[in-house]
């Protein structure tokens, strides 16, 4: 591919309106934990953030300082969940709360060497318990045709349904 090749990419925006139509996937192990980090350091939240989107074309963030991203997560209206594996950081959500009450689950995403072992059905479960917590209004996010494969067949599969697609060019 050269420089001046575009990719057509198609991002498709999910909602679930009311928490019982959440079809919840967790997993039930003393290996994994889920905890929110109140005072994220801004190297931590950055390694998240580029581990999980490294694949995936995860960039808009990659040029914030970490007075940025210090001041983004500093907001009342922001929460960051990691997902532990015996220990180790194996994936994380951001919940963000918006004016007209709804949440959007901004980030989502499990590290590499976590794929493949449902992690990411069980993180999802709990996010959008989580943001259920923060609304009675609906939750919402987006995905894109370069995120992980089992990224919408996940969300469809935890009760979430398209409402809004849109095609761009990176």
């Amino acid at each position: 591919m050269t420089n001046n090749t575009k990719i057509e990419v198609t991002r498709t925006y999910l909602k679930m309106t009311t928490a019982d139509e959440l079809n919840p996937a967790k997993m039930e192990s003393d290996r994994l934990q889920i905890h929110q980090v109140v005072e994220c350091p801004a190297s931590f939240y950055r390694y998240l953030y580029t581990e999980v989107g490294r694949k995936y074309h995860w960039g808009d963030r990659l040029t914030w300082t970490d007075e940025e991203i210090r001041t983004h997560l500093n907001r009342a209206n922001v929460s960051v969940w990691v997902l532990y594996s015996i220990g180790a950081p194996a994936g994380f959500f951001e919940l963000k709360q918006h004016e007209d009450k709804s949440v959007e689950i901004a980030y989502f995403g499990i590290l590499d060497e976590f794929l493949g072992r449902g992690f990411g059905k069980h993180l999802l479960t709990v996010a959008i318990e989580r943001a259920w917590d923060l609304t009675e209004n609906y939750i919402w996010l987006h995905t894109c045709t370069l995120d992980h494969p089992a990224a919408i067949p996940n969300y469809l599969n935890r009760g979430f349904r398209p409402f809004k697609q849109e095609t761009y060019y990176i």
